[in-house]
């Protein structure tokens, strides 16, 4: 349910229990509450427990959407070591990447750079202006290789068997039903293929989330870890998990 719809289900509450509106009583908007919830679910089908998916309940962050430029700040390159990452990641010419909740394109750019016109990065995001943002900025530095792919906050919607390295930069902790979502991840995944997450200790809402957090939904999804770092920022607050599915 969105932020607006909330408010303006508060709202209606208030309005209910004001002078003059008592008539409804406490079962009555309870019924009514309940009513619109229900409508509120999407057309394409119900979510959450109702749908057979995972109800995972943790706080999360509301996903960026403002200018895409800051993630283009100087050195960060350096700051995250973004070529050891891919070393580790086993991105080298000719591997198929996938870079979810691809925001500016930062990662999109070097992974297609690293891999080749061999090989394939598919750039996924759920905010439609950054998918359009990357494909531009595709075409504008010539990086023929790189596709881009509009998911869903549940699904990547990323082609059946098609990639060898996933790389989440400080983007998991906006997932709001991890187990389910990194289930549905594994119908892209080559055999052998490996996650990366890399994020911030946190307390979910603080655009962060503990590691130790990650590693258990993560293992409930289906996977295991294979690898933890902390080189990714000097602070030692940000950290690098790698899996691939069990």
């Amino acid at each position: 349910m969105g932020i607006a719809l909330v408010r303006e289900l508060a709202d209606a509450v208030g309005m209910m229990f004001s002078s003059g509106s008592s008539r409804f009583g406490l079962g009555g908007v309870l019924l009514w509450l309940a009513l619109m919830v229900g409508f509120s679910v999407p057309a394409g089908g119900q979510t959450g427990a109702a749908a057979g998916q995972d109800v995972t309940q943790r706080p999360t962050s509301t996903p960026y959407s403002g200018d895409l430029s800051i993630f283009e700040y100087p050195d960060r390159d350096k700051k995250l070591q973004i070529d050891r990452v891919m070393d580790l990641l086993g991105i080298v010419a000719g591997k198929n990447v996938a870079d979810i909740g691809a925001g500016s394109g930062w990662f999109t750019v070097r992974a297609s750079r690293r891999v080749g016109p061999t090989g394939v990065v598919i750039a996924e995001d759920i905010n439609p202006l950054a998918v359009e943002y990357i494909g531009k900025r595709a075409f504008k530095e010539d990086l023929s290789n790189v596709r881009t792919v509009l998911g869903s906050p549940d699904d990547p919607r990323l082609p059946s068997g098609s990639v060898d390295a996933v790389l989440m930069l400080k983007v998991y902790h906006e997932i709001a039903h991890p187990v389910s979502t990194m289930k549905v991840l594994q119908k892209a995944l080559r055999p052998g293929a490996k996650v990366g997450i890399i994020d911030r200790n946190g307390n979910g809402a603080d655009h962060g989330l503990n590691h130790e957090v990650v590693v258990k939904e993560m293992e409930q999804a289906g996977y295991k870890l294979v690898g933890t770092y902390d080189f990714t920022k000097a602070d030692g607050q940000d950290y690098f998990l790698i899996f691939q599915v069990r």
